[in-house]
């Protein structure tokens, strides 16, 4: 746990340690209120997250909960401190009212994830945007959106792109593409091969782990989704971020993640493999049209 966490980061580990403390000690929400002399809402409410606890709420909570390592209290108070602080660079004002909540939650998670698990059924990830793309891709919103939401959108794109790059260590990236987000003229085909030739230079760069998921597979009845994790594979360590054209939201439900970790999981086994889907992304970047739709050679 990082004094540098970011406030939502910070909140998310403070009540996971408190929940796990909890069932550890074997005691319900209730037990805990009447143990505390708080009302039951209060524990609940930190617990989901919606609102955030004091350090000098914190030290006789974990107190009570049998929670008596020094460094892993100290952490969570670390933590109880960040989770109060608001200002970040997404948080500036060229992007006020601009950016959904779950947006500015999955930025927040992509600043400290270790693993990040994409999906994409139709355009490239966010994340991994160039800024001709990532314009041509919010662009197809221009009935939903005004002009300024469209271009701060675009640019926030750039900018996580820029944050996981510069990232030390940088998490461990892994997108599946479904076949047809490689061919598909997003911008134009000259803005389609800048695209896919950053996507190339980051996978030769070692930061990104892709694979093509061939138009002849089935793949889950999902939309675009993002896991990410904020310490090891575990599902109780991971927020998804989900998103189908205008609308996004973040899922904390450990089930909902669970069956989207099992459907990424099952596509990924049945994609080409990293060396063909690199080769392939990389001879789409150079090819003066665009391939036609090839299956899986593994």
């Amino acid at each position: 746990m990082s004094p540098g966490d970011t406030p939502a980061v910070a909140r998310r580990k403070v009540r996971l340690a408190i929940k796990d403390a909890r069932n550890a000690k074997g005691d319900t929400q209730s037990q805990v209120a009447e143990a505390m002399d708080w009302s039951l809402s209060k524990v609940m409410r930190i617990e989901s997250g919606e609102v955030t606890i004091s350090q000098y709420d914190l030290r006789p909570l974990l107190a009570y909960l049998g929670v008596k390592d020094r460094a892993v209290i100290d952490e969570l108070v670390q933590a109880a401190k960040a989770s109060k602080q608001r200002r970040q660079w997404w948080d500036d004002k060229r992007y006020q009212g601009l950016l959904t909540h779950a947006m500015r939650q999955q930025i927040s998670f992509e600043a400290e994830a270790s693993t990040i698990l994409s999906f994409a059924p139709a355009v490239i990830p966010g994340w991994l945007q160039t800024e001709k793309y990532a314009l041509a891709t919010m662009q197809q919103f221009s009935e939903d959106f005004p002009e300024q939401t469209i271009a701060a959108r675009a640019a926030i794109r750039i900018e996580r792109r820029k944050m996981i790059r510069e990232r030390n260590p940088r998490p461990t990236m892994y997108v599946l593409f479904d076949e047809s987000v490689l061919l598909r003229r997003v911008g134009g085909l000259e803005t389609l091969r800048e695209q896919l030739a950053e996507i190339s230079a980051a996978i030769e760069d070692g930061w990104v782990i892709a694979r093509i998921h061939p138009l002849e597979s089935p793949y889950a009845p999902f939309g675009h989704y993002d896991l990410l994790y904020l310490s090891d594979e575990e599902n109780s360590h991971a927020v998804l971020y989900r998103e189908s054209g205008p609308v996004d939201e973040i899922v904390d439900d450990p089930i909902r993640i669970a069956r989207h970790r099992e459907g990424w999981d099952r596509m990924w086994e049945s994609s080409i493999g990293e060396e063909d889907s690199a080769r392939r992304i990389a001879a789409a970047a150079t090819a003066r049209s665009l391939p036609a739709a090839q299956g899986s050679s593994d």
